[in-house]
């Protein structure tokens, strides 16, 4: 819980720059690293931690324990904590996840004007060929 608000407030830059200027000043790598230490703190608090789990010695302690622990997570409310955790991660991941399709659109687009370019300048090319072909364009 406590290392949330430090991913949340790294994220939350990007869409108040894409707001703010219309573009996006972080590289793909950067936006790629976030993703990476969201999912990671995703997967440590469903996966990795025993949070979720009851430990097994209170699978094999005497009843009364037992009982003890499940007050204890219900005090604690855990499972409404983790729905919490859980969905600000789902909130954090969308964000990143429309910012990085947001960046291969700018990617993308680049691309596409680089192969008319290309394309624009094979025709010039082709063009200058038929014109000396045709002797208009070469003969002194």
């Amino acid at each position: 819980e406590e290392r949330i608000p430090t991913h949340t407030e790294e994220a939350i830059k990007l869409p108040q720059m894409l707001a703010a200027t219309g573009k996006i000043q972080v590289e793909r790598d950067e936006i790629s690293k976030l993703i990476g230490r969201v999912f990671l703190e995703k997967c440590t608090v469903n996966l990795l931690s025993t949070v979720l789990d009851t430990p097994d010695f209170f699978w094999e302690a005497p009843d009364f324990l037992q009982a003890m622990y499940s007050a204890m997570c219900e005090y604690l409310e855990m499972e409404d904590r983790i729905q919490v955790l859980n969905a600000r991660f789902e909130v954090l991941q969308s964000m990143l996840d429309m910012l990085r399709d947001h960046q291969q659109n700018e990617h993308s687009t680049h691309l596409e004007i680089i192969v008319i370019v290309l394309i624009v300048i094979e025709i010039f090319i082709g063009f200058i060929e038929i014109l000396g072909l045709l002797g208009w364009l070469g003969h002194e």
